[in-house]
């Protein structure tokens, strides 16, 4: 079995023909003009469905990132006017009665409610 092995491992491979067999044209062994056309096509259009791709990521990525802010904007905008309801600002509102800025000497914040 040894020698069976050894001698196939060392028996070289026969030569590639320069030609082909009789029967077979180039035709049937390569993709000819028609094979590279349809290469190409996918190519361009896998390229192009990328591309698409990418501007409709980073586009659905902004959008989030604008909602994130004016979410955001929105939220301190309800605390601030929760804050100026309850006439809590933390005391710095000018012309207000009771907060610092008024010049009225009473510069002790109002209580939370």
């Amino acid at each position: 079995m040894q020698s069976l092995l050894l001698r196939l491992a060392t028996t070289p491979s026969p030569l590639p023909t320069p030609t082909l067999r009789e029967g077979i044209s180039e035709d049937q062994v390569t993709p000819g003009l028609l094979g590279f056309i349809m290469t190409a096509f996918f190519v361009v259009a896998t390229a192009l469905l990328i591309v698409d791709m990418v501007r409709r990521i980073r586009r659905v990525r902004y959008r989030a990132q604008v909602e994130e802010e004016r979410l955001a904007a929105a939220a301190a905008a309800d605390v601030d006017a929760a804050d100026a309801q309850d006439g809590l600002d933390g005391g710095t509102r000018p012309g207000v009665p009771g907060s610092e800025g008024d010049g009225a000497g009473n510069s002790q914040p109002r209580p939370r409610g």
